[in-house]
């Protein structure tokens, strides 16, 4: 068949298909750019339904009503005064970490949970031997700053040593 020839439509076969290929390519990348951004949506860090920057412009009774019971009970009753204390030098650590510097706020405050304006911090908190350095990520919104100074040592015993089991008393210590 000829280009120039028509059929009964009163159409042209070719550009029909053309057609047909360019909206199958204009909704695939459509799909594309979805699954994109739902990916990217589900990638980010979410609490209870919330995203980071939400966390940090609410308020703290609002902030209060996402955390679970205990934590709710706790703040609920009010701040004591050394997590006051601590709270207030987080945040002058967080201006200073705004003008460039990065300073170290060291703690014995265990008990302490962490706040969405916490986030990008380092924490020196107290384990009893020495001050573990944190670094508040999204993910520990809600726990308490002891979860990650662990007080007690992992062991891991090695092979005993010579003389310490009844079978090596009596070989010599060469």
């Amino acid at each position: 068949m000829a280009p120039d020839e028509e059929f009964e439509d009163g159409e042209e076969e070719e550009p029909e298909e053309e057609e047909e290929s360019e909206e199958e390519e204009i909704t695939e990348e459509s799909d594309d750019q979805l699954d994109t951004e739902a990916e990217l949506d589900r990638l980010r860090f979410h609490y209870r339904g919330h995203t980071l920057d939400e966390l940090k412009k609410m308020n703290m009774d609002q902030f209060i009503q996402l955390l679970p019971a205990r934590a709710r009970r706790s703040l609920k009753r009010g701040l004591p005064p050394r997590q006051k204390k601590l709270l207030e030098r987080l945040r002058r650590a967080f201006r200073a970490k705004k003008r460039g510097k990065d300073l170290l706020t060291r703690t014995h405050v265990r008990d302490m949970l962490v706040f969405p304006e916490m986030v990008g911090l380092k924490i020196g908190v107290y384990n009893g031997m020495k001050f573990e350095v944190i670094d508040v990520k999204p993910e520990m919104i809600g726990h308490y700053l002891g979860e990650f100074s662990l007080t007690r040592k992992r062991i891991q015993h090695g092979s005993p040593g010579i003389g310490a089991t009844r079978s090596s008393k009596y070989v010599p210590l060469k």
